[in-house]
């Protein structure tokens, strides 16, 4: 976890072949919320993406490095004070060229929150 004491996993659950369900509690009292923003902390977009990335790494376990960002759309903002749990959707696919790919959809509530499809290349 590059963030440490960030987010902690509440429940992990896999609802495919490939697809995964997974819950997570955001610590509000996190040193990053006090720049991002005081009075109105919101979770920064590049933060959703290294826990994606660390979620990801952990089910499949492999070290990745991010290759592709695409159809990256943040569509409601985040605010760990009001809405800390959040729930991420995973499709991920493994390539035959050492690759993986992800979809994902995040969550608070019932709001869509992000959407993203990326690809991490293994290490």
């Amino acid at each position: 976890m590059v963030l440490k004491d960030f987010y902690k996993i509440l429940s992990e659950e896999k609802t495919g072949d490939f697809k995964y369900n997974i819950r997570i509690l955001v610590n509000a009292k996190h040193e990053v919320f006090k720049g991002h923003f005081p009075g109105n902390p919101i979770m920064p977009g590049v933060c959703m993406i290294q826990i994606i990335k660390e979620l990801t790494e952990k089910i499949t376990q492999q070290n990745l490095v991010i290759q592709t960002l695409a159809n990256v759309k943040f569509m409601a903002l985040i605010n760990p004070d009001v809405t800390p749990e959040l729930r991420l959707e995973l499709d991920i696919t493994n390539t035959e060229d050492d690759f993986v790919k992800v979809k994902n959809t995040t969550y608070f509530n019932d709001t869509v929150a992000l959407k993203l499809s990326n690809t991490y290349k293994k290490i």
